[in-house]
This record gives C-alpha cells, sequence and structure tokens, in this order.
C-alpha cells in the first residue's frame, strides 16, 4: 500500500509547485494542506517539521523528507520511488 503524501504549502510558491508536480509525475497521493495563512495548520506544520518554517514541507508517510530540495535530492539519488513504495 502506497504511503500519503502530505505537503505543506502557500499560495504562488515555486518550490511548492516544482514538489507537487514531481510527486504528481511520480503517482504519489498527494494530501496538499495550505498552511501559509492558517495559524492552526502552520502550527501542526511547524510541530511536525520541528520548527522548519519554508514551504513546502513534505511527509512520506510519518517520514519527514523536508522541503523541495530534499525531495528533489531524494529522486537524484535514486531514493523516492522506495520510499513513496514503502507500506
Amino acid at each position: 500500500m502506497q504511503p500519503v503524501v502530505t505537503v505543506y504549502t502557500k499560495p504562488l510558491c515555486p518550490y511548492c509547485f516544482r514538489a507537487l508536480s514531481l510527486l504528481k509525475k511520480k503517482k504519489a497521493k498527494v494530501k496538499e494542506i495550505s498552511a501559509a495563512y492558517d495559524d492552526k495548520l502552520r502550527n501542526e506544520m511547524l510541530s511536525k517539521s520541528n520548527g522548519k518554517r519554508t514551504y513546502p514541507q513534505i511527509f512520506i508517510g510519518d517520514f519527514h523528507v523536508g522541503g523541495n530540495d530534499d525531495l528533489q535530492d531524494l529522486e537524484r539519488a535514486g531514493k523516492l520511488d522506495e520510499l513513496l513504495k514503502a507500506a
């Protein structure tokens, strides 16, 4: 069973767009949460990401990937597909 990928985003964020585009290309199950203007959701993101404030913040299941650069690094290293397939 493929894990859900949770992506905390903000509007008009080019890094969010890149991350979501890659995940769409990979046919990942994505739950996008626009957190920039919602204090409750932003605090949820900060809590789960150990205080990381940049957008996007990406989680594959319970694993905190980090931001777009971290996601792109996993793809370049050939490790993203195995994370997306893990149950």
